[in-house]
């Protein structure tokens, strides 16, 4: 991910929990009403059926190891990647969202503004490699248990 990068809407999966193994970089999340922050070696868990959304956190590009239980979720972003014919945003964001609601998956695009807002980051159109081909996937718009973990053992960061 580009430095202060959302990567997507406030959103949450019916079906799948989330799960976010840092790489590289630092990378935020918005769980629910929690902010957490990771950095190389951490885990955020995203369970399903709670808001949620993550964003690179630093200057630098960010990496991570996207885990997405139970299997099928992958579908959506082979949708997704899908060369999409000319539309309007609107078009687009009504495209997508029929997309997702074929896989349980709930997004507010109302949320991108406020996001942008108050962490102070970009969000546009995202580019993605299948198939040897880049293609654009998109333009324009009961508390769980403790939700990161490092592969060191220490506990979550709060903001």
């Amino acid at each position: 991910m580009p430095s202060r990068a959302l990567a997507a809407p406030l959103h949450r999966h019916s079906r799948e929990d989330e799960y976010s193994v840092v790489m590289e970089g630092r990378v935020g999340a918005l769980l629910a009403d929690e902010v957490v922050y990771g950095e190389p070696g951490d885990l955020i868990f995203k369970p399903r059926g709670e808001w949620h959304t993550f964003w690179n956190a630093g200057k630098e590009p960010a990496r991570l190891l996207e885990i997405i239980s139970l299997a099928g979720f992958e579908r959506y972003f082979e949708e997704l990647a899908e060369p999409p014919p000319r539309l309007s945003r609107d078009e687009r964001v009504e495209t997508i969202a029929a997309i997702a609601e074929r896989y349980g998956l709930e997004m507010d695009f109302s949320s991108v503004p406020g996001l942008l807002e108050q962490y102070k980051l970009v969000f546009g159109p995202a580019s993605a490699v299948r198939g040897g081909r880049q293609v654009q996937v998109l333009a324009d718009y009961e508390r769980p248990r403790s939700r990161i973990e490092s592969s060191s053992g220490a506990s979550w960061n709060r903001s």
